[in-house]
């Protein structure tokens, strides 16, 4: 995925292309944004304006939990106790992918 766009989205909540994801950050979905199961595909999907992105189930996983609530840091933890080996920069990287797009949102740790 490359950036596609840049700037602050609202107040509280920022997008960083190029700048990677902390651990103490707070990923939550943005408002135009939404996670959902798609009975067709058997898979869950992230809906946009104009556009679906089919996910695998980790990154499903790594969606669901950005609420706002959970710090990157405890979202490693949990994917961490569903599945052997978590690579936390490889989370960070994701994350990191998804707000360049706007599709995920940071609120600071």
């Amino acid at each position: 995925m490359n950036p596609t766009h840049t700037g602050t989205t609202r107040t509280g909540a920022r997008t960083r292309p190029g700048v990677e994801v902390s651990a103490s950050d707070r990923p939550r979905l943005a408002p135009h944004v939404r996670l959902t199961f798609c009975r067709t595909r058997q898979r869950q999907i992230l809906l946009n304006p104009e556009t679906v992105v089919v996910l695998n189930d980790t990154g499903a996983d790594i969606l669901a939990l950005c609420d706002g609530r959970h710090t990157v840091a405890q979202i490693v933890t949990e994917l961490g106790t569903r599945y052997q080996t978590v690579p936390d920069d490889e989370v960070r990287q994701y994350l990191t992918r998804l707000v360049a797009r706007r599709w995920v949102e940071l609120d600071d740790g």
